[in-house]
């Protein structure tokens, strides 16, 4: 029976080349070499039922006319929704996988006892795959949102306020703390957005929408180097569109286009 094979070199994924276009390789055996120590992953099936596998090789395939590689972020213009979301799943259990080898209690290997947990072989601790929370925010006042610049953005794009949440804290909590400690404004009126898987390693974005309630912006140095209030109308370069941020963004723009 043919499987899905996501085969990742770090974080680069394989493609496979069908025509113009691109797809996952599906076939009964890998599309790639394993080795004795190579570990495949059993993953959720896709919704038509189909077997998922992922793998991770050592080095790139350069070599194969039908393949290609290609980063898990740009994958996104070039799969399906469906292929693409899967491929994030894939990326984030291999990551799981290889930085859970040995237990952290007393430091002996680990032994896959389900498809998505593993369990000592010494002292029977348990571990499964583990989310990074975090929460991201577009802030209006009137016909304006409030954009930042985070310093580790490679290029000059203008983003959503957004930060991980905290031990002991609600998702709520986490939209006002980063809004102040980030821009030293107040906010209200939070309201529910949507979430996004965010497989850069393991993460789940949470959105949300909140209005402007005071204060004058004082941009966290250490973390932002840019931050305004903009309009539909004079918009910096905004996040791609494989971002809650962007649907956010979007959503706000459409609706204020009605």
């Amino acid at each position: 029976m043919k499987k899905y094979w996501f085969v990742f070199c770090k974080t680069d994924i394989m493609l496979e080349k069908v025509g113009k276009g691109y797809t996952i390789p599906l076939s009964e055996e890998a599309p790639v070499t394993l080795h004795p120590w190579t570990h495949v992953l059993n993953v959720t099936p896709i919704e038509d039922g189909t077997e998922v596998k992922a793998v991770m090789i050592d080095q790139p395939i350069t070599d194969n006319p039908l393949y290609e590689m290609c980063g898990l972020r740009p994958s996104f213009y070039h799969l399906s929704k469906e292929l693409y979301l899967k491929a994030g799943k894939c990326h984030e259990l291999l990551y799981w996988d290889n930085n859970t080898n040995f237990c952290g209690v007393c430091g002996a290997p680990m032994k896959m006892h389900t498809d998505i947990s593993k369990r000592c072989t010494n002292c029977g601790k348990e571990v499964w795959p583990q989310l990074a929370t975090a929460i991201i925010v577009l802030v209006h006042r009137g016909n304006e949102v409030l954009l930042v610049h985070a310093r580790n953005f490679k290029t000059d794009f203008y983003g959503l306020v957004a930060g991980f949440v905290e031990t002991g804290e609600t998702l709520e909590e986490a939209v006002h703390r980063e809004v102040k400690e980030e821009t030293g404004i107040e906010i209200k009126n939070l309201r529910y957005f949507g979430s996004q898987p965010w497989p850069y390693p393991c993460g789940l974005m949470v959105g949300f929408n909140a209005d402007y309630d005071g204060g004058d912006i004082h941009l966290q140095q250490s973390e932002l180097s840019k931050g305004a209030w903009f309009t539909k109308d004079n918009l910096p370069t905004i996040p791609e569109p494989l971002s809650i941020a962007r649907m956010i963004l979007d959503d706000w723009i459409n609706k204020t286009s009605i």
